[in-house]
């Protein structure tokens, strides 16, 4: 799953291109969720940096995500925060540096802390 995934938007980076579009206004979404397994979206996750190569900002929308229930017996998606902030921090440590969410301020936090660590 996250080769395919990967080889469509690199093909759509490349179109992108050819027609004139430069290259650090291209925003790539590997699309989370949208029709996708359990184990497409993790597979997806756990290669997000094999995106550095496209040299375009990566975004990810994995907030409240159905996978995150499946992980953890369902739970609702209201219940979703802690799954939500390990995606993104997954997801950070993987060169992703725009996000998409639902809980703005608890994110932000969770980033700072990390970036914090990740400095010292």
């Amino acid at each position: 799953a996250a080769m395919d995934v990967f080889t469509y938007l690199k093909e759509r980076v490349a179109a992108c291109i050819a027609v004139g579009m430069v290259r650090g206004r291209i925003v790539i979404d590997p699309g989370i969720g949208f029709g996708k397994t359990l184990d497409h979206n993790l597979d997806i996750l756990a290669r997000l940096d094999m995106y550095r190569d496209f040299d375009c900002p990566v975004l990810l929308g994995a907030s409240r995500k159905t996978f995150i229930g499946k992980l953890d017996g369902d739970a609702a998606p209201d219940n979703h925060l802690g799954g939500s902030l390990a995606a993104v921090l997954a997801a950070a440590a993987r060169g992703v540096r725009l996000f998409r969410g639902h809980d703005v301020a608890e994110t932000r936090q969770a980033l700072a802390v990390w970036r914090a660590i990740e400095k010292n």
